[in-house]
């Protein structure tokens, strides 16, 4: 029920703040709200929300900081917004750790899809609910628990957030199959795919740095150019 899940809201714009509050409320979200990346922290700390909005351009601390400071300790699903539409604004932002990203002005049901997408994806991770069941897919020394929500490297854990889960699962689902960039997105952003090389791109980047020993030269997850991503035993 929407009603289980808080959603932070930070933006400097009081006008903007307003709108993404109501939109949330009406539809069934509780929600806190921040105006700067330093109060932003300090309530993910204090009230432990299932989801951020966070805007990229504010003082003190702006969104791209705080996405990495929240980074540090949580995995929770961030949705960035930006007045730029630039492709190296929005790669930042992804590089950050933002899951996903949406270019002001933004139409309200968009922006209550990409949440709900969020949320599901969350909750499929096990840090809303318990898991259930018990599976575990291993491929090398490389193992996702399944049951556990957990990537198991080499004997070590290893840190995900919900959209590196997802893709991991479904590359690792598959061993050896090509899944081309299209195909990754509307699986798990659960959208129509356009224009999604890049963000698919940073995505994949951040799950190689933290599995490959070389993420340059990858053993596990690797590019099939002018097709996608594979991964497969090395």
């Amino acid at each position: 029920m929407a009603e289980n899940y808080r959603i932070l809201v930070v933006d400097d714009d009081f006008s903007i703040v307003h709108i993404l509050e109501t939109a949330c409320r009406q539809a069934g979200y509780q929600v806190l709200t921040a105006h700067d990346g330093e109060e932003a922290c300090r309530l993910v700390e204090a009230e432990s929300p299932q989801l951020i909005i966070m805007d990229v351009m504010m003082p003190q601390c702006n969104g791209i900081l705080a996405t990495v400071r929240i980074r540090e300790n949580h995995n929770i699903p961030i949705l960035m917004l930006s007045a730029k539409a630039e492709g190296s604004d929005r790669v930042l932002g992804l590089e950050a750790g933002a899951d996903d990203y949406l270019v002001k002005p933004f139409y309200q049901q968009e922006l209550l899809a990409r949440v709900r997408a969020l949320l599901r994806r969350y909750d499929d991770l096990g840090s809303i609910r318990e898991a259930r069941g018990e599976e575990q897919i291993a491929v090398g020394d490389v193992i996702l628990d399944t049951a556990a929500k957990q990537l198991i490297v080499r004997g070590e854990p290893v840190r995900l957030t919900a959209t590196e889960y997802k893709i991991l699962q479904m590359l690792m689902s598959h061993p050896g199959r090509v899944f081309s960039a299209e195909e990754i997105y509307e699986r798990v952003w659960e959208s129509d795919a356009y224009a999604v090389e890049n963000t698919v791109m940073v995505h994949i980047s951040r799950i190689r740095e933290k599995l490959e020993l070389n993420p340059k030269k990858p053993e596990y997850l690797k590019v099939v150019w002018g097709i996608g991503y594979v991964f497969e035993a090395p």
